[in-house]
């Protein structure tokens, strides 16, 4: 996600030294509106969005080829430190990084004891080579390739791994491919409307890069599903009578078809990861 100023506590300055990435330099506020768009739904956004599946951790030990047990990771693009929570589950040594003022205030309140640094993945301030892993959960796609894959190289250790992935909903469930043509027409997109990860991740040319498909579901209310829906940037940045009219129209499709207001969510995790040379 694109940057801000850098803000942190001495707190946060000693767990980062501790787990071996010192935070360097600021950011600067130059982050474009639709990136920042979620601060004003941090809490909404921390309660709706869906998690990630054990396995998607098992395939990052896998392909990283070490464990996520004491790994020093930066989270980049924290958000409201969904997948932050689950790295440090796994046992890895996490340093999160945020540009968002809100989004990182969400964070430190659900995870007061990580280290939240303000910055984006196109200039991380962090020292050189002192990161075992670098992820980017559904962050990718705000930074500049060009500027972020030369980063990632910066901060790595020789031999680190580099992991990005994103939760795409499987449209090969029928009511999900329904709900996307609605959703493609109602902001006149030709891609998917939710979510889809960059085909191809432009890396350095020394990074070799393995792709895995890892599918999964969670079971919501129909609440919860809106609310997620409704927190996505398209929402969040085109003005709140006409996110409440689309979601309410959905809302009515949708109790028609789970008459008991529970929805099975259905999802498929595409991961990249590359290892540092």
């Amino acid at each position: 996600m694109p940057p801000s100023d850098t803000a942190r506590t001495p707190a946060a300055d000693r767990s980062a030294g501790e787990a071996g990435c010192t935070p360097s330099g600021t950011a600067e506020d130059a982050a474009p509106p639709r990136a920042l768009s979620f601060d004003r739904a941090a809490a909404r956004y921390a309660a709706a969005r869906p998690g990630y599946p054990p396995a998607l951790f098992d395939a990052v030990e896998e392909l990283a080829g070490r464990p996520l047990r004491g790994a020093r990771t930066v989270d980049v693009g924290a958000g409201t430190g969904i997948a932050t929570r689950l790295l440090l589950d796994r046992g890895a040594r996490v340093i999160a990084v945020e540009p968002g003022p809100g989004m990182a205030g969400q964070l430190h309140r659900t995870l007061p004891h990580v280290p939240v640094v303000r910055g984006d993945g196109d200039r991380l301030p962090l020292a050189a080579a002192c990161a075992d892993l670098i992820t980017y959960a559904q962050s990718w796609h705000w930074t500049d390739p060009g500027l972020s894959a030369p980063e990632a190289l910066r901060v790595l250790r020789p031999g680190g791994a580099f992991v990005l992935w994103w939760n795409v909903s499987d449209h090969s469930v029928p009511w999900i491919a329904e709900q996307d043509v609605r959703l493609r027409r109602f902001f006149g997109v030709d891609r998917s409307a939710h979510g889809s990860p960059d085909d191809s991740p432009r890396l350095p040319p020394e990074f070799g890069q393995v792709r895995r498909s890892v599918p999964w579901a969670r079971t919501v209310s129909l609440d919860t599903h809106l609310a997620n829906l409704g927190t996505h940037s398209a929402f969040l940045v085109l003005g709140d009578e006409a996110a409440r009219r689309f979601l309410h129209e959905e809302r009515e499709r949708l109790s028609e078809l789970f008459p008991d207001g529970t929805i099975e969510e259905c999802y498929v995790v595409e991961l990249v990861v590359a290892i540092r040379p």
